[in-house]
């Protein structure tokens, strides 16, 4: 075996070779968006998180987390779920208009932040997202991978980063694997890359707020002691607004 021969003890190494390349090149992005969501929450406003596929995995992360913001409203529809049928959840996601269908109930306003989750950032569902979020005057933060998105088909005519208010890059490499490293055909990186750049965005929200002055409404687990009190005002405040959280 050569020296520099990987093998499987290696890969904790590329991963956090790879999320500290994420954070590097996502910095001045992540200072951009981390505004925008501040100023959404002074206007008390809602952040609206969508995806297909596995990126329904970040739209999870995001909602009814303990430590997440509870103004964090799921875009979703039972199509774009993988479990609910594999070959089908591929086809919604390349279908022209469900996006608009499920914005339409979604009661997005400018005021609000779309964040859309697509590492491939080409078909219709959350290119058309973001394109109907613009047109209405929200800003739209696209979760995306650019180097994917340059070798994949432009099914959408645009890519997700193209119409985007502000980038956040995953650089997951096209097709997602990363091991063996010169060869890769395992160990995707998409989930662990996207849920890094959300939770680098909360320490910066974090840390914008307490310098500006405002309370960001987190929610805590209910599994410690007095979890269940503590979320129950924000339950109050944002459940007519979100019925998701019903």
């Amino acid at each position: 075996m050569t020296t520099d021969t990987v093998t499987g003890s290696d890969y904790g190494n590329l991963v956090r070779t790879h999320l500290t390349r994420v954070e590097q090149h996502n910095a001045a992005a992540l200072d951009d968006v981390a505004e925008l969501v501040l100023a959404a929450v002074q206007a008390d406003g809602i952040l609206l998180t969508a995806g297909a596929g596995h990126s329904l995995a970040a739209v999870a992360e995001t909602f009814y987390r303990a430590g997440g913001l509870a103004c964090v409203r799921p875009v979703y529809h039972p199509e774009l779920l993988p479990m609910h049928g594999a070959i089908s959840s591929t086809s919604a996601e390349r279908r022209s208009g469900l996006a608009g269908e499920v914005l339409r109930e979604s009661g997005l306003a400018p005021h609000d932040v779309l964040f859309v989750f697509s590492t491939s950032g080409v078909n219709y569902y959350p290119v058309e997202l973001a394109q109907e979020a613009a047109n209405r005057g929200c800003p739209v933060v696209g979760v995306t991978s650019v180097a994917s998105s340059a070798q994949a088909p432009r099914r959408a005519g645009a890519t997700l980063a193209e119409v985007s208010t502000v980038v956040l890059d995953n650089l997951v490499p096209p097709g997602d694997s990363t091991y063996p490293e010169h060869a890769p055909v395992t160990a995707a990186i998409s989930t662990l890359a996207t849920t890094f750049l959300w939770n680098l965005l909360m320490v910066r929200l974090i840390d914008k707020a307490t310098e500006s002055g405002v309370r960001l409404p987190l929610w805590r687990s209910a599994n410690v002691e007095g979890g269940d009190a503590a979320n129950a005002d924000l339950l109050r405040h944002y459940q007519t607004r979100i019925p998701q959280l019903g």
